[in-house]
């Protein structure tokens, strides 16, 4: 990474608290902040931002995928509305905790979780 003033190539000390570039004085400051100077955003891999907001539990996109292939899920949705209806209510809920206390006590939907998690922590689908 080159640690040189943007404006007279001499080594930078600082950096520009809007656009990150490195400058070396107040002079090259000011005349840095002529050139309509704006925010730098962070240029950001796919793999970062898949990871952005990440935690143990975190189940990879390759698993979730398979959920969509699913057979049974497929079916599960397809023949029961009252199911639709309680992952809607799920989404749409400000409380998710109490929410899925209530669901829990729902047969179906423990059956579509049981059928979830089997798929996503099949051992034969990937290694992790």
């Amino acid at each position: 990474m080159d640690n040189s003033c943007v404006i007279c190539k001499k080594d930078a000390t600082y950096k520009c608290p809007t656009c990150l570039i490195s400058y070396c004085s107040a002079i090259c400051c000011k005349e840095h902040k002529k050139d309509n100077c704006v925010i730098k955003k962070p240029e950001i891999t796919e793999k970062e931002s898949e990871n952005a907001f990440t935690t143990p539990s975190t189940v990879p996109k390759e698993k979730l995928e398979l959920l969509r292939e699913s057979k049974e899920l497929k079916e599960m949705l397809g023949n029961n509305p009252h199911l639709r209806n309680l992952l809607s209510s799920i989404d749409k809920c400000e409380n998710v905790e109490d929410m899925m206390q209530k669901v829990m006590l729902e047969p179906i939907f423990v059956e579509f979780a049981d059928e979830c998690l089997k798929i996503v922590e099949d051992k034969n689908n990937f290694d992790n």
